[in-house]
């Protein structure tokens, strides 16, 4: 019934990824609602919960279906529509609300998912928790101290 509804198996992987994505696009507006906060702890409270070991067999299934899209496999490739940008307003849209003009939050916010991505890739390929911990805390030292050299 349900390959019926989405076409093919494919596809409704497809759609239970864009589902968890949308679901964590929300919990990121929950988490990280207090522009007050410092940017560090907002930053390190959203990797606590992205890097929940809860959560890794939906990360999982993202990058095993991200992967077939970029691949070109059939009924997987319109995961991509969207798969960065959709993240990109909502994130620079934090930014903007510290006070971070919206052309710099925009990139800042690219970075961010390629960082965020990409230690979770080596999460769950290496399983070292400790190790990842360190390295997204030591890009979130690097970039809050950077954004205060700039005044940003």
């Amino acid at each position: 019934m349900l390959i019926h509804h989405f076409g093919s198996k494919a596809r409704l992987w497809v759609e239970i990824v864009r589902a968890v994505e949308q679901r964590q696009r929300d919990t990121l507006a929950d988490i990280l609602p207090n522009p007050e906060e410092p940017l560090a702890d907002a930053m390190r409270t959203w990797w606590k919960h992205i890097s929940d070991p809860a959560l890794w067999p939906n990360e999982r299934l993202f990058f095993e279906v991200y992967g077939q899209a970029l691949q070109g496999r059939p009924h997987t490739t319109e995961l991509l529509d969207g798969i960065v940008d959709s993240w990109l307003d909502p994130i620079a849209e934090l930014s903007v609300a510290r006070g971070m003009p919206r052309p710099l939050a925009r990139a800042h916010a690219r970075l961010g998912i390629a960082v965020t991505r990409g230690l979770l890739l080596d999460l769950l390929a290496t399983g070292n928790v400790a190790e990842v911990d360190a390295a997204m805390d030591a890009f979130i030292d690097m970039y809050v101290s950077w954004l205060e050299q700039i005044g940003a």
